[in-house]
C-alpha cells in the first residue's frame, strides 16, 4: 500500500499586498493635489490680491528671522505667491460681469448723487431751503426754485438775489455731460388783459427762457446742453386751492436728466 505523499503547504506571504497601501496613498495624494489645483484656478481675484499683500507685508517685516538679520524676502525680487492668471469673473459662476451700459449707468448715478449733495449743501449753507428744493426723480435730479426767489409777480426778469444761486448751478452744469431741462410753471390764476403776457403759457415759457438766457449769456454755457418748456398751470405740485399752494405751483424747475434708465 502506497503512502500518500504529504505535501507541505507553504505559508502565504502577506508582503505581496503591501503595495496596495502605497497605491492608496498615491491616489489620495493625487486627489488632494487636483483639489488644490482646482481651488487655485477658482481663486477670487480680490482675495488673491489681499492674501498676497498680507503675506508680502508679513515677510517684509520679518528681518532677523534668519541668520545675520536677513529677512525672508530681503534681496529678492519675487512675490510670495506665484503670478497666476486670475479671471475675476470665474470666482462665482453665477456672477456675470457688468456690461458697458451697466458701467456707464453706475458712473452716471455717482455723478448725479454727487451733484445733488453739492447743491443740498449750498442751499443749507446759504439758508435757501424755503426757496430752493432738490429731489431725485425718475427723470433726474430736479431743482425747484420758487417764483418769488427768481421773479417779481407777473414778470420774467430775474431778480438780482437769484444770481449767486444760478452761478453755482451754472458752474456745476458745465461739468455734467447730460441735458438740463428748464421748465416754467404757474398757478391757475388768470392773467389780467393788457399785461405783458397773454396767458400763463406765455408767462411760464418766458420765465424758462429767461433762466436759459442767463446760463448762456452770463455763465457761458453751451445752449445745446439745455431744453426748455413752459407748462402754464398744467403741472401743479399742489392743489390750487390756497395762496400757499399756489405759491408752490409758481416755480421754475431745472432737471438734470438721466441719459440712461435702469
Amino acid at each position: 500500500m502506497r503512502r500518500k505523499s504529504r505535501r507541505r503547504i507553504k505559508p502565504v506571504s502577506k508582503g505581496h499586498e503591501r503595495w496596495l497601501i502605497t497605491y492608496a496613498d498615491l491616489i489620495t495624494l493625487l486627489m488632494i493635489f487636483f483639489v488644490i489645483m482646482f481651488s487655485v484656478s477658482q481663486i477670487d481675484a480680490d482675495k488673491y490680491d489681499s492674501l498676497s499683500q498680507d503675506l508680502r507685508t508679513t515677510f517684509r517685516h520679518a528681518d532677523g528671522v534668519l541668520e545675520d538679520g536677513k529677512g525672508v524676502t530681503e534681496g529678492q525680487n519675487a512675490s510670495v505667491l506665484p503670478h497666476l492668471p486670475v479671471n475675476p469673473t470665474a470666482t462665482n459662476p453665477t456672477q456675470q460681469p457688468m456690461t458697458e451700459r451697466e458701467l456707464q449707468f453706475r458712473q452716471q448715478e455717482q455723478e448725479l448723487q454727487q451733484f445733488k449733495s453739492v447743491i443740498e449743501t449750498y442751499v443749507q449753507d446759504h439758508q435757501l431751503s424755503s426757496e430752493v428744493s432738490i429731489t431725485d426723480t425718475e427723470k433726474g435730479i430736479s431743482i425747484h426754485l420758487s417764483d418769488q426767489f427768481l421773479f417779481d409777480l407777473g414778470k420774467a426778469e430775474l431778480k438780482e438775489k437769484s444770481q449767486p444761486m444760478l452761478n453755482k448751478l451754472g458752474s456745476l452744469f458745465s461739468q455734467l455731460d447730460t441735458t438740463i431741462s428748464i421748465e416754467g410753471h404757474t398757478d391757475d390764476l388768470v392773467i389780467q388783459p393788457g399785461g405783458t403776457y397773454k396767458d400763463n403759457w406765455e408767462l411760464s415759457a418766458a420765465r424758462a427762457l429767461s433762466v436759459l438766457r442767463y446760463f448762456i449769456d452770463q455763465a457761458h454755457l453751451d445752449a445745446n446742453k439745455f431744453q426748455i418748456a413752459g407748462y402754464g398751470d398744467t403741472h401743479p405740485v399742489a392743489p390750487n386751492d390756497s395762496a400757499l399752494n399756489r405759491q408752490k405751483n409758481r416755480r421754475v424747475e431745472m432737471i438734470v436728466l438721466r441719459k440712461l434708465q435702469q
